[in-house]
């Protein structure tokens, strides 16, 4: 039997609707500029090759569990981008067998402390610590493919305090979602468990302490966060996996 220094961390998941079992999660990938309008407010061009970053899986928090503004940032701004998860494994996945590794949707919030992330960007450095930081990334219950299909198009948006911030549709991703999980594939097999952020449209903005953030997609569960007082480094610690679902 294994014995370890300290408890193992808890098992990270999301919630299925319509089922008490959760969807345990093994990696977060996130599909970076794969809307055209977001492309261009960000200054780069349409049809880029896909990229890929991660943020750490215990930056996910149920949708309804409040975040607090988090620590060493004066610009932290939202993306709803539609999430896709991964029931089966695989690599290098043809496009046209992609849709067969996918068990369901959710909508998901990429939150990001802009100001980090773009000076990283200019200086040629990695963006994880604008993207990963404590409780970045509100996750609404996954809908199975079984019960609603595959997403190729429908209404994506996100209003802050009730005003629309962000408005476009699924048919509008540079990369769909079978040449996502094709891509990605070829560069590391995807397993059941993974989720992929597959990317937000145009309106990203500011969000400040005390504001609604609710993200919808047609046909999927919504997600809602509310932004709570700022965090203090030595005091923002992610709460358990029990505590992430219960707030």
């Amino acid at each position: 039997m294994t014995t370890y220094l300290f408890s193992p961390p808890a098992v990270i998941s999301v919630a299925v609707r319509g089922v008490d079992a959760r969807f345990p999660v093994r990696r977060v990938i996130c599909v970076g500029r794969n809307y055209a309008d977001h492309a261009r407010e960000m200054g780069n061009d349409d049809r880029e090759p896909p990229f890929f970053f991660f943020k750490p899986t215990d930056t996910l928090i149920d949708s309804g569990v409040p975040m607090p503004y988090p620590p060493l940032t004066t610009s932290l701004h939202h993306e709803v981008e539609l999430v896709v998860a991964i029931g089966t494994g695989g690599a290098d996945i043809a496009e046209e067998d992609a849709l067969q590794h996918v068990y369901g949707y959710a909508v998901g919030l990429d939150m990001t402390r802009r100001d980090i992330q773009l000076a990283a960007r200019e200086m040629g450095r990695p963006w994880d610590w604008g993207k990963g930081f404590d409780l970045s990334a509100p996750c609404a219950a996954l809908s199975r493919v079984s019960d609603v299909g595959h997403l190729s198009k429908g209404a994506i948006s996100l209003r802050v305090n009730g005003e629309m911030r962000q408005s476009s549709d699924l048919s509008e991703l540079i990369w769909g979602v079978p040449e996502i999980i094709a891509i990605a594939s070829r560069g590391m097999k995807l397993e059941a468990g993974d989720l992929i952020f597959t990317g937000t449209p145009a309106g990203v903005s500011a969000v400040k302490e005390g504001d609604l953030l609710e993200g919808v997609i047609a046909g999927l569960e919504p997600v809602s966060t509310r932004v709570g007082p700022r965090a203090h480094t030595t005091k923002a610690q992610p709460p358990t996996a029990q505590a992430r679902s219960s707030q």
